[in-house]
Order: C-alpha cells, then structure tokens, then sequence
C-alpha cells in the first residue's frame, strides 16, 4: 500500500515507517521538515485549517501520529484549547479530506488516557469503557475518537490506544527513571504491588502495520503482554543498565501521605489494559516486555 504517516518524526513515528516500509509498503511522511530516507510531503503548523491535500495524491491508508503530547511543564494560558486545536481539529480535518480523496483506511493513534489515569490491579480498561479523560491531552483525544466515529463514509476507522510506550529515545517518566537509577541511589519504592501494563514501540510499530494490512475496523487496546509493578519494572532497568535497583520499601503511611503527589500516583498506582481483542485477531508482540526494555536501556547507554 501507499501509507501516508503523519508525525513521521517522532518518537513512534519513525519505527513505524521503518516497519512498514520493511514490509513492503511505500510510506509518504507529512512533515515540516526533511527526513533523510522518507518521502516527506510538506505540510503547515497543524489544526482546523491545515491542508493536507497535497499528502494524500493516490494514498490507501494514513497512520495518524501526529499530536500535542502530554507537556510535563505547561506554558499556556489555555492548554485545553490547543490540545482541542492540534489532537482533535487537525484530525477531523485530516479525516475529512482523506475521505474525499478516497482513502480506504485511517487508523488513529489515540491513548489510554481516553480511559482515564488509574485501575485496579485486578480490573483492567477494556475498550469499550465509557471514555473517563481526566487531563486536557486525554480530552482531546476522546474527543477526535467521538468525531471520526461520528463520520459516515465507506473509509475503515481504526482506534488504537497505547498506554505507557518504552523505546530507544523514551523521554518523561522513563527517561528519570534511567537517570536516577543510574545514579547508584536507594530508592523507597520496593515492595510495590501495582500492575502497569507497557508497551514497547517496536510491539506498537508491528500491531499499526498488522492492523493495516487486515483492514481492522474497531477500537483496541494494546500491551507488550506482561503487566509488572513498579518494583519489577525498576529492577528490569537496572539490570539493562547494568546497575542493579536499590530498592527500599517505604512504609505505609508515608505512601498516603505523598500519594497526593501526581508523580507518587503514577509510580505507585495501577493502570492495566485488556488486549484480547487485538489478540483474537492474531496478533502477538515479537518482543517480550523484558527485550523491549533492554533495547531502551542499550540505547541510553550508548547515547551518553
């Protein structure tokens, strides 16, 4: 097929053009800047009014990547009404004119935090939960997922929502964990039983293109298969980096007491998914959770 991928520059971006072009697939990336090894087609600053007509000239499918993501320290004075401009205006408006230009399928990379920021260990998001966004960037993208399920049309609509992605290049929460853990300190996080469900961006790259190829209508979650707490995780990223975790329990009471924390939350809390929806339709990850990991530790190193 002619793919067209938008956010081609990206973190995920760029493993899914370099797994679909190895299957065989002639990928188109619309982008604001050369991409040694693409065919990019340039396009403006992205929302309501960005024209992606030029993108489109003869493509099957488009992969739709490209977003405001979550911002760790946020600048605007209204961030609600630029995530709803960049995730949710620019996507409608892309689907529009994919349409019309007789694109057969549009798969939306959308987030787990369409379901909200928490589960129980043992209760994991399914798909067709009622969506429970708690933050601008969640918002947004539940609300590009209401706009193109409203469109009508024979273009197939695809839905995928990662939750946490790990990968050579991986900045945020994973990118402090290397750096501290590197450090050779003690952290109090031992002993956690939490349950995260991660997927790993080669896994995600593969699911995109398999989803692709089968014309997969519907909305799925996805994971690399083994959900591990935040103590497993740790010492998983250790061993990549040859440092192993030094991890303390901390008791109790000082969990509660800094659970009000947004960061304690994450690291302490439990957010699973379920994926046997995608897993009934054939599709295993080629990477266990542990090699995934590995391969983001090997490249931090190596990027030092």
């Amino acid at each position: 097929m002619k793919i067209l991928v938008t956010g081609a520059s990206g973190f995920v971006g760029g493993p899914v053009c370099r797994a679909l072009m190895a299957r065989g697939h002639r990928v188109v990336a619309a982008s604001r800047r050369d991409l040694p090894g693409l065919e990019v087609v340039p396009i403006g600053e992205l929302g309501p009014d960005t024209d992606w007509r030029p993108a489109l000239d003869g493509v099957e499918a488009v992969v739709h990547l490209a977003a405001r993501a979550h911002v760790m320290q946020e600048t605007e004075t209204d961030p609600l009404a630029l995530f709803r401009r960049i995730n949710r205006d620019a996507t409608l408006a892309l689907a529009r004119q994919a349409a019309a230009a007789g694109v057969q399928h549009l798969l939306f990379v959308s987030s787990i935090k369409v379901n909200g920021e928490a589960t129980p260990p043992d209760r994991p998001y399914r798909a067709d939960d009622a969506p429970a966004p708690l933050d601008a960037y969640g918002i947004a993208k539940a609300e590009a997922e209401q706009g193109l399920r409203a469109m009508d049309g024979p273009m197939a609509l695809t839905i995928l929502r990662p939750p946490l992605i790990h990968g050579p290049g991986a900045k945020g929460n994973l990118a402090t964990l290397l750096k501290v853990l590197n450090t050779g300190l003690p952290l109090p996080l031992g002993g956690l039983t939490n349950r995260r469900s991660l997927v790993g961006i080669d896994n995600l790259a593969d699911a995109l293109a398999f989803l692709l190829e089968r014309r997969a209508g519907g909305t799925f979650l996805i994971r690399d298969g083994e959900d591990v707490s935040t103590s497993q995780l740790l010492r998983l990223l250790g061993d990549g980096l040859g440092r192993p975790a030094r991890l303390m329990p901390l008791p109790a009471f000082l969990f509660r007491l800094l659970g009000r924390s947004g960061t304690i939350r994450r690291l302490t809390g439990s957010l699973v998914v379920d994926d046997s929806p995608l897993r009934a339709l054939g599709w295993t990850p080629p990477l266990s959770l542990k090699d995934g990991l590995a391969r983001m530790t090997s490249a931090w190193r190596n990027a030092r």
